[in-house]
């Protein structure tokens, strides 16, 4: 079973890909830093599944091309 995100996270996280092209990587580290940069989201928990998710979108993508 995998994880279920909310449609929050997916949004949010759409939304910096799109609007920061280039920007995320395949690092959760380095996406984590980022989303805080990024966005206002108040909590750790909350950071860390925006980033997960993000990490997970660039590397969808990058399997794709």
């Amino acid at each position: 079973m995998g994880n279920i995100r909310t449609s929050f996270v997916k949004r949010l996280a759409k939304e910096l890909i799109e609007t920061h092209k280039g920007v995320f990587t395949t690092d959760f580290d380095q996406n984590k830093k980022l989303v805080m940069e990024y966005s206002t989201v108040s909590t750790k928990h909350l950071r860390n599944k925006i980033a997960g998710y993000v990490t997970r979108l660039v590397r969808l993508e990058q399997t794709q091309e």
